[in-house]
Protein backbone atom coordinates (compact mmCIF):
# COMPACT_ATOMS: atom_id res chain seq x y z
CA UNK A 1 0.00 0.00 0.00
CA UNK A 2 1.43 3.56 -1.00
CA UNK A 3 0.71 6.37 2.13
CA UNK A 4 1.06 9.37 1.90
CA UNK A 5 0.87 11.16 4.92
CA UNK A 6 0.34 15.02 5.64
CA UNK A 7 0.11 17.65 8.36
CA UNK A 8 -2.49 18.76 6.81
CA UNK A 9 -4.71 18.44 3.47
CA UNK A 10 -3.16 17.60 0.90
CA UNK A 11 0.50 18.98 1.61
CA UNK A 12 3.21 20.27 -1.04
CA UNK A 13 3.41 17.13 -3.04
CA UNK A 14 0.23 16.73 -5.30
CA UNK A 15 1.82 15.68 -8.07
CA UNK A 16 2.46 12.04 -6.02
CA UNK A 17 -1.40 11.98 -6.45
CA UNK A 18 -1.72 13.49 -9.82
CA UNK A 19 0.74 10.28 -10.90
CA UNK A 20 -1.22 7.91 -8.52
CA UNK A 21 -4.27 8.80 -11.02
CA UNK A 22 -2.26 8.81 -14.04
CA UNK A 23 -1.71 5.16 -12.76
CA UNK A 24 -4.71 3.79 -11.27
CA UNK A 25 -7.77 6.00 -11.88
CA UNK A 26 -9.23 9.04 -9.91
CA UNK A 27 -11.85 7.47 -7.46
CA UNK A 28 -11.46 7.94 -4.21
CA UNK A 29 -13.25 7.72 -1.03
CA UNK A 30 -13.47 10.19 1.41
CA UNK A 31 -13.27 9.50 5.31
CA UNK A 32 -14.82 12.55 7.49
CA UNK A 33 -15.29 10.78 10.71
CA UNK A 34 -12.44 12.19 13.03
CA UNK A 35 -14.72 15.28 13.01
CA UNK A 36 -17.88 13.46 14.57
CA UNK A 37 -16.83 15.22 18.00
CA UNK A 38 -18.83 18.15 16.05
CA UNK A 39 -22.46 18.40 15.60
CA UNK A 40 -23.31 17.46 11.90
CA UNK A 41 -23.74 21.54 10.78
CA UNK A 42 -23.43 23.51 7.91
CA UNK A 43 -20.08 24.61 9.11
CA UNK A 44 -18.84 21.27 9.70
CA UNK A 45 -20.38 19.95 6.10
CA UNK A 46 -18.37 23.28 4.20
CA UNK A 47 -15.27 21.96 5.50
CA UNK A 48 -15.82 18.35 4.48
CA UNK A 49 -16.66 19.69 0.96
CA UNK A 50 -13.25 21.98 1.32
CA UNK A 51 -11.30 19.13 1.67
CA UNK A 52 -12.96 17.37 -1.21
CA UNK A 53 -12.30 20.34 -3.16
CA UNK A 54 -8.74 19.93 -2.52
CA UNK A 55 -8.60 16.60 -4.40
CA UNK A 56 -11.35 17.41 -6.96
CA UNK A 57 -8.94 20.37 -8.13
CA UNK A 58 -6.39 17.84 -9.15
CA UNK A 59 -8.58 15.57 -10.57
CA UNK A 60 -9.60 12.96 -8.08
CA UNK A 61 -13.60 11.71 -8.37
CA UNK A 62 -14.56 11.54 -4.29
CA UNK A 63 -17.23 10.28 -2.54
CA UNK A 64 -17.65 10.77 1.23
CA UNK A 65 -18.10 7.53 3.07
CA UNK A 66 -19.78 7.95 6.32
CA UNK A 67 -18.12 4.90 8.72
CA UNK A 68 -21.35 5.60 11.11
CA UNK A 69 -23.24 3.57 8.40
CA UNK A 70 -21.62 0.60 8.54
CA UNK A 71 -21.14 0.16 12.43
CA UNK A 72 -24.08 -2.61 12.75
CA UNK A 73 -22.90 -3.80 9.15
CA UNK A 74 -19.02 -4.38 8.58
CA UNK A 75 -20.17 -6.98 5.92
CA UNK A 76 -21.57 -4.38 3.90
CA UNK A 77 -18.71 -2.00 4.39
CA UNK A 78 -16.64 -3.74 2.60
CA UNK A 79 -18.33 -4.54 -0.05
CA UNK A 80 -18.27 -0.64 -0.79
CA UNK A 81 -14.41 -0.86 -0.07
CA UNK A 82 -13.38 -3.20 -2.66
CA UNK A 83 -15.00 -0.83 -5.02
CA UNK A 84 -12.08 1.20 -4.36
CA UNK A 85 -8.25 1.66 -4.08
CA UNK A 86 -7.68 5.18 -2.96
CA UNK A 87 -9.30 6.32 0.58
CA UNK A 88 -8.83 10.05 2.05
CA UNK A 89 -8.63 10.23 5.78
CA UNK A 90 -9.36 13.60 7.32
CA UNK A 91 -7.93 14.96 10.73
CA UNK A 92 -10.04 15.73 13.81
CA UNK A 93 -9.70 13.90 16.87
CA UNK A 94 -7.37 10.76 16.50
CA UNK A 95 -9.22 8.52 19.18
CA UNK A 96 -13.04 9.18 17.83
CA UNK A 97 -11.10 8.13 14.31
CA UNK A 98 -10.01 5.42 15.89
CA UNK A 99 -13.34 4.27 17.49
CA UNK A 100 -14.88 4.64 14.03
CA UNK A 101 -12.21 2.44 11.93
CA UNK A 102 -12.42 -0.21 14.84
CA UNK A 103 -16.90 -0.30 15.11
CA UNK A 104 -16.96 -0.29 11.27
CA UNK A 105 -14.37 -3.07 10.58
CA UNK A 106 -12.43 -0.54 8.10
CA UNK A 107 -9.39 -1.10 10.26
CA UNK A 108 -9.52 -4.47 9.51
CA UNK A 109 -9.93 -4.13 6.05
CA UNK A 110 -6.34 -2.02 5.99
CA UNK A 111 -4.37 -4.46 7.60
CA UNK A 112 -5.95 -7.43 5.04
CA UNK A 113 -4.83 -4.76 2.01
CA UNK A 114 -1.55 -3.55 3.61
CA UNK A 115 0.59 -5.30 1.21
CA UNK A 116 -1.03 -4.95 -1.81
CA UNK A 117 0.65 -2.30 -4.03
CA UNK A 118 -2.02 -0.87 -6.13
CA UNK A 119 -3.84 0.79 -2.70
CA UNK A 120 -3.52 3.81 -1.26
CA UNK A 121 -4.07 5.45 2.03
CA UNK A 122 -3.81 9.39 1.96
CA UNK A 123 -4.83 11.86 5.15
CA UNK A 124 -3.67 14.17 7.52
CA UNK A 125 -3.54 15.03 10.64
CA UNK A 126 -5.80 12.60 12.38
CA UNK A 127 -5.96 10.66 9.53
CA UNK A 128 -2.44 9.64 9.51
CA UNK A 129 -1.65 9.74 13.53
CA UNK A 130 -3.97 6.39 13.79
CA UNK A 131 -1.68 4.57 11.66
CA UNK A 132 1.00 3.91 14.58
CA UNK A 133 0.31 0.98 17.06
CA UNK A 134 0.39 2.99 19.91
CA UNK A 135 -2.01 6.34 20.35
CA UNK A 136 -0.90 6.70 23.67
CA UNK A 137 0.18 10.58 24.34
CA UNK A 138 -2.33 11.95 21.72
CA UNK A 139 -3.82 12.49 24.96
CA UNK A 140 -1.80 15.75 24.99
CA UNK A 141 -3.51 17.05 22.53
CA UNK A 142 -7.02 15.79 21.94
CA UNK A 143 -9.57 14.46 24.01
CA UNK A 144 -9.60 10.81 24.63
CA UNK A 145 -12.65 10.86 26.80
CA UNK A 146 -14.86 12.01 23.52
CA UNK A 147 -17.53 9.08 23.02
CA UNK A 148 -20.08 10.21 20.22
CA UNK A 149 -20.80 6.73 19.39
CA UNK A 150 -21.16 5.67 23.26
CA UNK A 151 -18.38 2.83 22.71
CA UNK A 152 -17.67 3.64 26.40
CA UNK A 153 -14.10 3.08 26.38
CA UNK A 154 -10.71 4.91 24.66
CA UNK A 155 -9.16 2.44 21.99
CA UNK A 156 -5.53 3.29 23.11
CA UNK A 157 -3.52 1.07 20.44
CA UNK A 158 -3.46 2.69 17.05
CA UNK A 159 -3.64 0.60 13.19
CA UNK A 160 -0.46 -0.40 13.63
CA UNK A 161 0.91 0.19 9.44
CA UNK A 162 3.90 2.41 10.05
CA UNK A 163 6.07 1.43 13.09
CA UNK A 164 6.48 5.12 13.91
CA UNK A 165 3.99 8.23 15.59
CA UNK A 166 3.51 11.10 12.97
CA UNK A 167 3.75 14.71 15.11
CA UNK A 168 1.80 16.76 13.08
CA UNK A 169 1.10 20.38 13.18
CA UNK A 170 4.72 21.05 14.13
CA UNK A 171 6.60 23.96 14.52
CA UNK A 172 3.56 25.71 12.68
CA UNK A 173 2.67 28.69 14.18
CA UNK A 174 -0.53 29.88 12.11
CA UNK A 175 -1.85 26.30 13.13
CA UNK A 176 -3.54 26.47 16.25
CA UNK A 177 -2.51 23.00 17.86
CA UNK A 178 1.17 23.78 17.08
CA UNK A 179 1.94 24.64 20.56
CA UNK A 180 0.95 21.27 22.16
CA UNK A 181 2.89 18.99 19.86
CA UNK A 182 5.45 20.05 21.67
CA UNK A 183 4.08 18.20 24.48
CA UNK A 184 3.38 15.41 22.38
CA UNK A 185 7.18 15.42 21.14
CA UNK A 186 8.13 15.65 24.76
CA UNK A 187 6.42 12.50 25.67
CA UNK A 188 7.40 10.57 23.01
CA UNK A 189 11.27 11.25 23.76
CA UNK A 190 10.73 11.04 27.84
CA UNK A 191 9.06 7.16 26.16
CA UNK A 192 11.86 6.36 23.65
CA UNK A 193 9.30 6.18 20.87
CA UNK A 194 9.90 6.70 17.37
CA UNK A 195 8.44 9.57 15.87
CA UNK A 196 8.49 12.28 12.82
CA UNK A 197 7.70 15.82 13.06
CA UNK A 198 5.63 17.17 10.25
CA UNK A 199 5.09 20.54 9.54
CA UNK A 200 2.23 22.07 7.86
CA UNK A 201 2.45 21.62 3.95
CA UNK A 202 5.20 18.76 4.62
CA UNK A 203 4.38 15.28 3.47
CA UNK A 204 5.76 11.60 3.84
CA UNK A 205 5.76 9.25 0.91
CA UNK A 206 6.01 5.51 1.88
CA UNK A 207 4.81 2.12 1.37
CA UNK A 208 4.85 -0.46 4.40
CA UNK A 209 8.27 -0.94 4.46
CA UNK A 210 10.36 1.91 3.55
CA UNK A 211 9.63 5.36 4.52
CA UNK A 212 11.13 8.80 3.57
CA UNK A 213 9.91 12.44 4.02
CA UNK A 214 9.92 14.44 0.73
Amino acid sequence: MKLYLSSYRIGNKSEELINWIKEHGNKILIIPNALDIYLDSKRKNDGILEKCQDLENIGFKVEILDLRNYFSNNDLLREKLEEYRAFYVLGGNVFVLRQAMFLSGFDKYLKEISDKKDYLYAGFSAGVCVLASDLHGFELVDNQSEDPYNYGKTIWTGIGLIDYNIVPHFDTPSHPESPLMYSLVSYLEKENKKYKTLRDGEVIISDITYDKII
